[in-house]
């Protein structure tokens, strides 16, 4: 059977037109609209249970709705092959990490992303892919462990490299499942700052990071969502979305937020 041909916006990256994900007798996310155009980097903030990690895993391709539409760079999920899909979309996530091979070289872990597996095999790579690789590593820190077993590395060091994975395919859109969780105070920081550098890219990848907290977000994000029992209490632009009512709203608790150089704080009131 012939694909409909797409008649979707070329720069909508991401649309979610009344969707709901139902598993067990529970509504993981429910009656959900969203759109992540090609410019925007957003930042999606709830607590355990919220729905953040279901809804990033129908934006990689990786779950299929129970309700309501998907579009992913401009193909609707069930009528798309997912697998031709998933290398257009750059994923860095806990779970992802888990995954990788500890005996892997963490070059191999970033340069095996172009044929997305996790743990070489019987690729065949030639000298373009050794250079992007290498250029990449280059560009978050860590061409110097290159050599090193992924499992030998420190969780700052792995977040890195999973980093310069999922943008080996020079991905349309980057996905980031809670990419700071684990870290101490300064790798944290220097992770935060790293990110906000991707994001200030005009060239860059249209970007969705998943945090619990509001420290985590970079200063150059431009929108953000806040979730609750798998429904939006808030979304739209940055500054609009981020405010202490909302953000109560969201955890359930008198929360005051503050904002200083584009970095947020929170604390209880």
């Amino acid at each position: 059977m012939t694909p409909e041909p797409s008649t979707a916006d070329p720069d909508t990256v991401i649309r979610l037109d009344g969707v709901g994900v139902r598993r067990g007798g529970s509504d993981l996310l429910a009656d959900l609209d969203w759109t992540v155009e090609l410019d925007e980097r957003w930042a999606i903030l709830g607590p355990n249970g919220a729905g953040k990690t279901t809804l990033l895993k129908l934006a990689a391709a990786e779950m299929h709705p129970t309700s309501g539409t998907v579009d992913l760079l401009g193909e609707r999920l069930g009528r798309v092959d997912v697998f031709e899909l998933r290398p257009r979309i750059g994923l860095a996530s806990a779970s992802l990490a888990g995954r990788v091979p500890p005996d892997e070289t963490a070059f191999d872990v970033v340069r095996s992303a172009g044929y997305g597996v996790l743990g070489t095999w019987r690729e065949r790579y030639d000298e373009t892919d050794d250079q992007r690789a290498s250029g990449l590593m280059a560009m978050m820190g860590v061409v110097d462990l290159s050599g090193r077993r992924y499992g030998t590395l420190s969780t700052g060091e792995r977040q890195r490299v999973l980093l310069a994975r999922a943008l080996m395919t020079d991905p349309e859109l980057l996905l980031l499942d809670e990419p700071a969780a684990g870290l101490d105070l300064g790798a944290r920081e220097d992770l935060v700052e790293l990110i906000s550098e991707l994001a200030a890219d005009p060239d860059g990848p249209a970007t969705v990071m998943v945090t619990h907290h509001v420290e985590e977000i970079p200063p150059n994000c431009s929108h953000a969502m806040l979730m609750r029992g798998g429904r939006v209490v808030a979304q739209g632009l940055l500054d609009d979305v981020m405010t202490s009512e909302n953000l109560s709203a969201t955890f359930d608790q008198p929360l005051e937020l503050t904002s200083r150089r584009r970095r947020f704080t929170a604390f209880r009131r």
